[in-house]
């Protein structure tokens, strides 16, 4: 009698030692603590053979992964002849599934994403993981069994969003493995999406984690790519995000002529008006005034006098709700002060900079906060 977790398993087209391998790296991801890999391969064993009763802790790691409910793991069936039969209508069922994603559901896709967004704004990234996790097994899924182009297209273009949300969240709080694979995620489903905007834009955020370990000459050279991934087919807000992130980054790896240039052709590029959110690319905001803290930011690091000037206007126009991003603007502020000597104005900005850190649980804010104080 073999248990459902088997079916299900096969379903996917994996063998037990990938079931083990995925279960390591999901109790990895969420620091949970989970058995050795040899004690794990006698679990998967033992829970396919009706011989191990799968607990709560395992449970909530095989939901996820399998895109499978309990009832499904703990359903059975009669013999190995009918696991196979079962598994082609299974496949077969999932398929006309897919098939039959509507507008509407993928609209569904797209509100939770916005959902999770403005939620990570507000709140900080910490308290989504596991919900972020399930939207992305949902559209994983959804993907895989989706046989058809214009089935494909729509539900890969909604998974391109959410794996690059999923993954700057993983950033900030400090799960970088993670957030690394959630871009390669996004960037594979923005090329079967055949979306040129979402592969620029995964790939020029996913040259922030190579800054962050200390290589900012590689991730210039991944925000370039970046442009010729995009080539002509970026909408003039997505291009002067993607020149501030450009600039960021040069001011990182010390670019100077390089920083100022790509903020310049950033202003040039960047609509006019209050408007910030881009419609063809809801993951992008920018307008004159965050533009303004994205030069700040850069002439920060380049320990330009000009910064704190256009810091304090980034903050005084700042919208309340970005709540992570005022913690980076403080950090900047705080940078461009001491780059001026201004010691005690930089501590100040520090301990604010702390406070919306914590309150966002944003561990990247933190490490920042960190890596500035031990210049006082």
């Amino acid at each position: 009698m073999a248990n459902g977790l088997k079916t299900t398993r096969i379903s996917r087209g994996w063998s037990q030692e990938r079931l083990v391998r995925e279960i390591v790296r999901y109790a990895e991801q969420h620091r949970i603590s989970v058995a050795s890999i040899a004690s794990l391969r006698v679990y998967v064993s033992e829970w396919e053979n009706d011989k191990r009763s799968i607990t709560e802790r395992y449970a909530s790691i095989l939901r996820p992964l399998l895109g499978a409910t309990d009832a499904e793991l703990s359903s059975h069936s009669g013999s190995s002849e009918s696991i196979e039969a079962d598994g082609y209508s299974d496949l077969i069922t999932r398929i006309d599934a897919a098939h039959n994603v509507s507008h509407s559901m993928v609209k569904t896709f797209m509100d939770q994403t916005e959902l999770l967004r403005t939620m990570d704004r507000q709140l900080g990234a910490s308290s989504l993981v596991d919900q972020m996790s399930g939207h992305l097994a949902t559209l994983e899924d959804a993907l895989t069994f989706a046989v058809l182009p214009e089935t494909r297209r729509p539900v890969a273009r909604a998974l391109a969003g959410a794996a690059t949300l999923a993954a700057w969240q993983a950033l900030n709080v400090g799960s970088i493995e993670r957030a690394w694979r959630h871009y390669e995620l996004g960037k594979r489903a923005a090329q079967d999406a055949e979306e040129p905007m979402y592969l620029a834009h995964a790939m020029a955020e996913q040259a922030y984690v190579l800054c962050d370990a200390g290589r900012p000459t590689t991730a210039v050279e991944l925000v370039r790519d970046a442009w010729r991934a995009g080539e002509s087919h970026m909408s003039p807000r997505l291009r002067a995000w993607l020149h501030s992130a450009e600039a960021e980054i040069c001011a990182k790896a010390g670019l100077d002529d390089d920083c100022r240039r790509a903020l310049d052709k950033a202003a040039d590029i960047l609509p006019a008006g209050e408007e910030d959110r881009d419609p063809d690319m809801l993951s992008i905001f920018l307008n004159r005034r965050h533009l303004s803290r994205w030069r700040g930011n850069a002439l920060a690091l380049l320990g330009d006098d000009e910064a704190v000037s256009d810091l304090y206007v980034a903050l005084d126009d700042m919208d309340p709700t970005f709540v992570r991003a005022a913690s980076g603007v403080r950090c900047d502020l705080a940078e461009a002060h001491i780059a001026r000597g201004e010691y005690a104005q930089a501590q100040e900005h520090l301990r604010e900079a702390r406070l919306l850190a914590n309150r966002t649980g944003s561990v990247r804010h933190r490490r920042r906060v960190e890596q500035i104080s031990q210049r006082l």
